[in-house]
C-alpha cells in the first residue's frame, strides 16, 4: 500500500485540507484541524514517490495544489495472528538461533585452529637457525680433482646395519634428531642407564665417553649395542668432545646435551625441554637444579618453582647488589654451568672453536659461552626450571665450582704407587687453575691481535647506560 509516513502539513485555520493521492486518484480527508498525520509503525522496506496536497482557501476563494514527496512502504505480507502463526513464529526464530549459535561455534574453531597454526609458524621461525644442517665452505684445494656433486663433507654418528636387513628397511625416518653425549664411569652405571633409557625414548642418539677404560661391565644393559661407545682412559669430557663431537660430524642433529654422568633425570623430559627452548629461542641452556641438590655451585642454576625459565638471576651481598637488572655478564645473566650444557648446532659450531685443543679440563670456557649464542647472551641463554634435575654431586677432579674433569681408578693407583704420596685432585685442581689463566690470556691476546673484532657485549653496555642517563635526565626535566 501506498502510504503518507508521519507526513505534516500545518495550514492556515481557515483552510480544509486534503490529501490527494496521484496514483488512486482519491482524496484524504483532512485529520486532526487540519493536519494531515499518517502514522504506520509496521515493517517496510522504504521508497519515494510523489503526491499532490490540494487545499482551499476562504479568504482567496481558490483551490492550491502541492506536489509534495511521501514515501512509499512496502510492508512484509500480513501475519495471522492466531496461535498456528505464533508457533510457527516461535519455531522459526529457534532455528534461526541454533543454525546462528552453530555457525559461531564453527567459526570460532576455524580461528583457534588458524591462530595455533600461526603460533606453531612462528617458532619455526624462531627455530630456523635449527634447520637444514649448515655446509661449511672447504678452505682446502685439495677437492680440485673431484667433481663438486660428489664431495660430501658432512657426517653423523648414526649407526648403520652391515647389511640391509626387513627391521632396518622399516625403521622410521626422523625429520629431528638429537645428541646426548656423557663421560661416563662404571660406579655410575645406574645413573647412567636410568639417564639414557628416558633419552632414547624421545629419539635421541647417545654417545658414551668411557674415561675408566671400563667397558664390558655395560654390555649386559639392553640398550648397550644401540649407542655409541668410545673408550680412552683418565680423559675429560671437553677432550672427548672436542675430538668427537667436530660440527660437521654432528651437523644432523639440532640440539646437543654434552653432560656429566650424575645427574638426576626423574623430573626431566627431553621432549618438553626441546619445545620450551625453541618457543624461547635459547641457543645455549641448561635444566635447573633441585634446590636440594648435594653441590650447587652458582645461584642462577637454583630452580624457581614459579618460572618455566630465567635469564638471570638477583643477588646482594654486603649491602651491595651483586647481581641486579643492570647486571649484563655472566653469572648473574647469560651464563649456563659445564655439567649440564645444551647447544644448538649453530651455537655448537662456534663452541667447538671455542674449546682449546690442550686445556682439556674447560676452565673459564663458561664464561665466554655467551659469545656462541648467536645474538645477545641476555636473550640467548638461559635455564630452563620447568624441566630440572638432581645434582648428587659424585666426587670428581676439579672439585667444586668447575666440575669438569673424571679420574679413573687406574690413576689413582698410579699416582700412589709412585711413592711420593701425590694427592691427584690436589695436582688435578692444580692444572686446572694453570689452564684457566693460560685460558683467559689467550682471549686477551686474541683480542689485541684481532683489529676488527668488536666485543658485541661492550657496545650493549653502552647502548644501555646511554638508555640509562637518557632516562635520569628525562625524569629530571619533569620533576
Amino acid at each position: 500500500s501506498i502510504e503518507f509516513n508521519s507526513f505534516l502539513l500545518a495550514p492556515s485555520t481557515s483552510s480544509h485540507c486534503s490529501g490527494y493521492d496521484s496514483r488512486s486518484h482519491q482524496l484524504i480527508p483532512s485529520l486532526n484541524n487540519g493536519y494531515i498525520t499518517v502514522f504506520d509503525f509496521g515493517l517496510r522496506i522504504f521508497s519515494v514517490t510523489v503526491c499532490r496536497l490540494t487545499c482551499y482557501s476562504e479568504e482567496t476563494g481558490h483551490w492550491i495544489q502541492f506536489a509534495m514527496t511521501s514515501i512509499k512502504s512496502l510492508r512484509w505480507p500480513m501475519r495471522k495472528k492466531s496461535g498456528l502463526s505464533d508457533v510457527r513464529k516461535s519455531s522459526f526464530k529457534t532455528k534461526q538461533l541454533s543454525f546462528l549459535a552453530v555457525f559461531c561455534t564453527i567459526m570460532f574453531i576455524m580461528y583457534r585452529i588458524t591462530k595455533y597454526q600461526y603460533h606453531q609458524e612462528e617458532i619455526d621461525k624462531k627455530s630456523s637457525s635449527w634447520g637444514e644442517p649448515k655446509v661449511y665452505p672447504t678452505t682446502s684445494g685439495n677437492l680440485k680433482g673431484l667433481p663438486q656433486g660428489i664431495v660430501h663433507a658432512n657426517s653423523d654418528l648414526e649407526l648403520k646395519p652391515s647389511w640391509s636387513t626387513s627391521s632396518s628397511r622399516s625403521k622410521a625416518v626422523f625429520s629431528n634428531r638429537n645428541l646426548l653425549a656423557v663421560p661416563v664411569g662404571i660406579k655410575q652405571k645406574h645413573n647412567v642407564d636410568v639417564m639414557v633409557q628416558k633419552f632414547l625414548q624421545e629419539n635421541f642418539t647417545i654417545i658414551l665417553f668411557h674415561y675408566d677404560g671400563e667397558v664390558d661391565g655395560w654390555w649386559n644393559l639392553d640398550w648397550s649395542s644401540n649407542v655409541i661407545q668410545i673408550v680412552a682412559r683418565n680423559q675429560t669430557k671437553w677432550w672427548f668432545a672436542k675430538r668427537f663431537l667436530h660440527p660437521n660430524i654432528v651437523s644432523i642433529y639440532d640440539f646437543i646435551f654434552l653432560w656429566d654422568e650424575d645427574l638426576g633425570v626423574e623430573h626431566f623430559s627431553p621432549s618438553r625441554y626441546i619445545e620450551i627452548i625453541k618457543q624461547e629461542g635459547l641457543e645455549i641452556s641448561q635444566p635447573a637444579l633441585d634446590p636440594h641438590s648435594t653441590e650447587i655451585h652458582h645461584r642462577i642454576t637454583i630452580r624457581s618453582i614459579t618460572k618455566k625459565f630465567h635469564r638471570r638471576v638477583y643477588e646482594r651481598r654486603k649491602r651491595r647488589a651483586r647481581c641486579s637488572d643492570s647486571s649484563e655478564e655472566p653469572p648473574c645473566t647469560g651464563f649456563v654451568e659445564g655439567m649440564a650444557p645444551v647447544f644448538s648446532r649453530s651455537a655448537w659450531y662456534c663452541t667447538w672453536h671455542l674449546i682449546q685443543n690442550d686445556l682439556v679440563h674447560g676452565w673459564g670456557l663458561d664464561l665466554k659461552l655467551g659469545y656462541c649464542a648467536q645474538g645477545r647472551r641476555t636473550k640467548k641463554v638461559g635455564v630452563v626450571d620447568s624441566e630440572y634435575v638432581f645434582h648428587k654431586g659424585i666426587q670428581t677432579l676439579g672439585g667444586s665450582g668447575h666440575r669438569m674433569t673424571k679420574v679413573s681408578k687406574l690413576q689413582k693407583t698410579t699416582m700412589k704407587q709412585g711413592g711420593v704420596g701425590i694427592d691427584v685432585r690436589t695436582e688435578i685442581r692444580r692444572q686446572s687453575t694453570r689452564e684457566f689463566e693460560i685460558f683467559q690470556e689467550r682471549w686477551n691476546q686474541a683480542i689485541s691481535e684481532d683489529k676488527t673484532w668488536v666485543d658485541p657485549f661492550k657496545s650493549d653496555q653502552r647502548r644501555i647506560r646511554k638508555q640509562r642517563d637518557t632516562q635520569r635526565l628525562s625524569k629530571h626535566f619533569i620533576s
